[in-house]
């Protein structure tokens, strides 16, 4: 990956305000349901040498939302995030390996349930912007794990055959981020 792909060295800080992290499951073997987290926060810890950049981010697993209330409450409980007992879902990264174009594999391990395991992200650096002078970085990136690796393994039988819940699920992280210690209300 050449210097020019990702910005210069550094340290930002997820903007939880302009960052999305979304899922999407199959649903009783024909459709599918997304949801997302509403309470993400995180560090970048952009180097000279891209292989040695960081990436930690904490997520609230209690803030997670479908748009169905009572389905919500199913996602925070035992058969699923189990919120209360495992309240946050953390990825830390371990390395960086090249791409094209902007692109890169985010090699990391996500904690979710107490439970972690290796989850490469592959990522776009989408660019640079300032908003009212303050710079912004953004990226993209996405994965699949199978949530039954970390311990999800809630499902139902359905009288026509399958499950009622697919165990893929597929993440897609929308982030933008500030330098450290940017207040707020600035950008």
């Amino acid at each position: 990956m050449s210097h020019t792909t990702l910005p210069a060295p550094g340290l930002w800080e997820i903007d939880p305000r302009h960052t999305t992290v979304q899922f999407t499951v199959q649903h009783l073997v024909v459709a599918r349901v997304r949801g997302r987290f509403d309470a993400v926060a995180g560090n970048i810890a952009i180097d000279a040498e891209p292989g040695r950049s960081r990436l930690d981010v904490t997520i609230d697993a209690a803030s997670v939302s479908s748009g169905v209330a009572r389905r919500d409450e199913h996602l925070r409980s035992p058969d699923f995030l189990d919120a209360a007992a495992h309240p946050s879902i953390t990825y830390t990264s371990t390395g960086l390996e090249a791409g094209h174009d902007g692109a890169f594999t985010v090699l990391g391990e996500l904690t979710l349930r107490g439970v972690t395991r290796p989850v490469p992200l592959e990522a776009r650096f989408l660019g640079r912007h300032a908003d009212n002078g303050v710079p912004l970085l953004a990226f993209a990136a996405t994965t699949a794990i199978d949530r039954e690796d970390f311990g999800v393994t809630f499902n139902r039988a359905l009288e026509a055959g399958g499950l009622a819940i697919g165990a893929q699920v597929d993440i897609e992280i929308l982030a933008e981020a500030l330098p450290e210690g940017t207040p707020r209300h600035v950008a």
